[in-house]
């Protein structure tokens, strides 16, 4: 053994260091007859201490430090140390492709030596890091060992536990460091959460004392112990739209669980995806979901979500009572808070859809200063029952809803629901009536953005008023949103807010007329722009006589204003002029620019609706540079739109492009819903013009789409009447015909006529569709327009299960 073995290469390290026995025993701290023995081959087995000192001694570099451990441990006939294995899975990992490559090579690479695996409950941080440990495993010369600390109840526990999963009798740290070594092992701490603070001693040590080790830990909590990095645990990717739901990680784990137990939904994967949608993609909750096949459809346990996540129960026998339903696996994480962060953690239920650091400092009872709110949410983003989204320079924070359910259950056991409901509706009051004074001018899109991002909260805000018959608050909030539930094309759930409110205000004060007055304009402003005309005139007249009564010729102006919108649909374009005029003049008399901008593009408006494209591009240039200068979005965007339009019908094809890609992309930066159809729509026009019959219908298409969700009908006509003239170019004369039949179906419902401008470009489709088909073919086509319902009109002709679009 004299020439090779341990002994030989240490005695080789000795000499290209130019050290005799004696200098390396005084270096190391050795004895020279233990020099002696170990290069003899009379003493073997070093301890891992030894080993250290000699190396160290010897300035060995990492491979030769390596090579001289494991010729110590092949010299003394031991083997590696009888590690605990990973778990073998007991089912196939899907999805988590880009979390295995991500955490992968920060181990592989050496990039990191702790590494923390976070997420809320559920999310699936077990079963990721057993697929991490098997993908890393070979990288890892002396192994993988786990340490399972889920079914520990105590902190002192976790050492004797991980010293059984080394196969060691020690119960110290220090001397498990001794027996680690310099090995290259990767020690997997699972679950580490309810015994954080001894998880942490155990691996501050070890990482100090044993420099090739590397430790991967699963918690719902950060470590935060120096050089550690933290991975967070994504909930699985959900279905972006309905041609791609089986590309969805989510739907294909409810897919292969619901097949496990016998059920196999696949051709029910649209309701699969509503399904893991509720579910946010949480794993755990999916899993538990698709048990529920055994007894009930997915549309039966879609609905029932809908309602209540108390369904999620019922898991495996053999699982810990965490993972047997997704409120113990809350639950686990909810013992381990503080009781200032479980006060904290229940209020936060109030909010939906997510809350800002402000938010949280005015609605929150308990919480003095901001400081204080943010340290209590930062506890509980650490232990991830939150998690923080940081966009355009503002931190929001957000609660999973199967989490933020168990929170409001916590919150009403405590009976502070309705006081924090309260707290939360008065909150976002202030935010609307603030926000309203923006919405029109230079910070119009920042206000409406600010508006779109709270629109949960402004939801429960308004059901709050409602529930409670609070008067004031129902009117205040209604009329407060009413142009921006207007701008963001939410028209058909702002006129049922409006209206509740209006029946709760039928008994207001007279101090609340000018809410009541404001509320009549929008709820009238609404009805008009989803073709409601009774019902806005009806609205619009009671507002006027409410602004008069009150004084107040800016409302007056306004609701004239509206009063004219409804004459021009109605084709009734001398009314509508003088109404416009009437509103003119009282802006003038306030000296509202702004106002008088608007009332010349209404009037430019019907000027190009009823063939006058002179006046019309006159008044509309004097809006537009008037728009410009006060720095109104909305109003720009509608006098490009009017000028493109009759640039449109003047034959200017090229401006009129120009215009028209100008007001869609502001709309489309505003988020202004008609303007965005509107300038499609006009654009499609355009290319039809110029032959180009496939764009035409891109064009044309996505404008219908979005007036049928606004619930436009009367521009929905105009647009199905020009998809008939594209038809009619490309030879479906047929299908042509079922389209002016459905057109003509929704002008009879709204009672509204042709806008004259349209009349001989329909005409001439007409014409030309009488006169390709036979009678009774063009009948029956007309026929089977009108009977279709409008959701449905550009999905097929003839309609039946077996077609779905009849491609122009």
């Amino acid at each position: 053994m004299q020439g090779g073995g341990f002994g030989g290469l240490l005695r080789r390290h000795r000499r290209a260091a130019g050290l005799s026995q004696e200098g390396l025993a005084e270096l190391a701290g050795l004895s020279v007859d233990a020099i002696a023995a170990l290069e003899r081959g009379r003493r073997r087995a070093p301890r891992a201490h030894t080993l250290r000192l000699l190396a160290d001694a010897l300035r060995l570099g990492e491979p030769d430090r390596l090579l001289l451990t494991a010729a110590a441990r092949q010299e003394a006939g031991t083997a590696r140390l009888p590690l605990r294995p990973p778990p073998a899975p007991t089912s196939e990992l899907i999805g988590r492709t880009t979390e295995l490559t991500a955490t992968s090579r920060l181990l592989k690479q050496r990039i990191t030596r702790l590494l923390t695996l976070t997420g809320p409950g559920g999310v699936g941080k077990t079963r990721l890091m057993q697929a991490i440990t098997s993908e890393v495993a070979d990288g890892f010369p002396d192994g993988v060992c786990w340490v399972p600390l889920a079914p520990l109840t105590n902190a002192e526990a976790v050492l004797p536990t991980m010293a059984a999963s080394l196969g060691l009798q020690t119960q110290q740290v220090e001397e498990i460091a001794e027996q680690i070594g310099r090995s290259g092992m990767l020690l997997a701490f699972d679950n580490c959460s309810h015994v954080l603070r001894a998880v942490e001693e155990i691996c501050a040590t070890l990482l100090e004392h044993c420099p090739n080790l590397t430790i991967l830990v699963s918690s719902r909590e950060l470590l935060r112990l120096a050089g550690e990095s933290v991975y967070v645990v994504p909930a699985l990717s959900l279905p972006h739209d309905e041609d791609h739901l089986e590309a969805s990680e989510a739907v294909r784990l409810f897919v292969d669980r619901a097949t496990a137990r016998g059920y196999d939904p696949a051709g029910q994967l649209d309701q699969v995806a509503r399904v893991v949608r509720r579910l946010e993609g949480m794993p755990l909750a999916i899993e538990l979901a698709a048990a529920r096949t055994n007894v009930m459809t997915i549309e039966e346990l879609a609905g029932e979500l809908e309602v209540s996540f108390g369904i999620l129960a019922g898991g495996s026998r053999t699982a810990s009572p965490r993972q047997q339903s997704m409120y113990g696996a809350i639950e686990w994480s909810h013992a381990l808070l503080t009781p200032a962060e479980r006060e904290m953690f229940a209020q936060l239920s109030v909010f939906a859809g997510g809350w800002t650091l402000g938010a949280a400092s005015s609605v929150l009872s308990g919480v003095t200063s901001r400081v204080e709110g943010l340290d209590l949410i930062g506890r509980l983003a650490d232990k991830s029952l939150i998690k923080v989204v940081r966009r355009g320079g503002v931190a929001r924070y957000y609660m999973l809803a199967v989490i933020r359910e168990f929170a409001a259950d916590r919150l009403q056991a405590m009976g502070e629901a309705e006081a924090a409901a309260e707290r939360h509706a008065l909150y976002y009051l202030s935010l609307a009536e603030e926000a309203e004074g923006h919405l029109r001018g230079p910070e119009q899109g920042e206000w409406l953005d600010r508006l779109e991002v709270e629109l949960a909260n402004l939801r429960v805000a308004i059901a709050w008023s409602l529930r409670t018959n609070s008067v004031a608050e129902a009117l205040r909030l209604a009329g407060g949103l009413w142009l921006f539930c207007y701008l963001r094309g939410h028209y058909a759930e702002g006129s049922q807010w409006l209206e509740r409110a209006l029946q709760l205000g039928e008994s207001a004060s007279a101090e609340l007329a000018p809410a009541c007055a404001k509320v009549n304009l929008g709820a009238g402003t609404l009805a008009f722009l989803q073709c409601e005309y009774d019902v806005a005139t009806d609205r619009l007249q009671t507002a006027l006589a409410q602004y008069k009564k009150l004084g107040d010729k800016a409302g007056t102006a306004l609701v004239l204003q509206r009063l004219g919108g409804v004459a021009r649909e109605r084709g009734d374009y001398v009314a509508a002029e003088d109404l416009h005029c009437e509103s003119y003049d009282l802006y003038e008399s306030l000296g509202d620019r702004a106002g008088m901008a608007w009332a010349h593009n209404h009037l430019g408006f019907v000027a190009w609706l009823r063939g006058d494209l002179e006046i019309g591009a006159r008044r509309c240039r004097r809006a537009r540079d008037s728009f410009r200068v006060v720095g109104d979005g909305e109003g720009l965007a509608w006098s490009l739109i009017s000028l493109g339009t009759i640039a449109q019908y003047d034959g200017e094809l090229v401006e009129a492009e120009d215009l028209l890609q100008e007001s869609l992309a502001l709309s489309q930066r505003l988020g202004y819903r008609e303007g965005v159809a509107w300038s499609l729509n006009q654009l499609g026009i355009v290319e039809r013009r110029r032959g180009l019959t496939e764009r035409a219908v891109h064009l044309l298409d996505e404008s219908l789409a979005e007036h049928r969700d606004l619930g436009d009908r009367w521009r929905s006509a105009s647009v199905l009447e020009e998809l008939a003239a594209v038809a009619q170019q490309r030879g479906r004369s047929e299908y042509a015909a079922f389209l002016l039949g459905a057109a003509d179906e929704v002008r009879d419902v709204i009672r509204a006529p042709v806008p004259r401008i349209e009349q001989a470009d329909r005409e001439a489709t007409l014409a030309a569709v009488e006169a390709a088909l036979e009678r009774r073919t063009f009948r029956a086509a007309w026929s089977a327009g009108r009977a279709a319902p409008l959701a449905a009109v550009a999905d097929g002709y003839p309609p039946g299960p077996e077609r779905t679009r009849d491609p122009l």
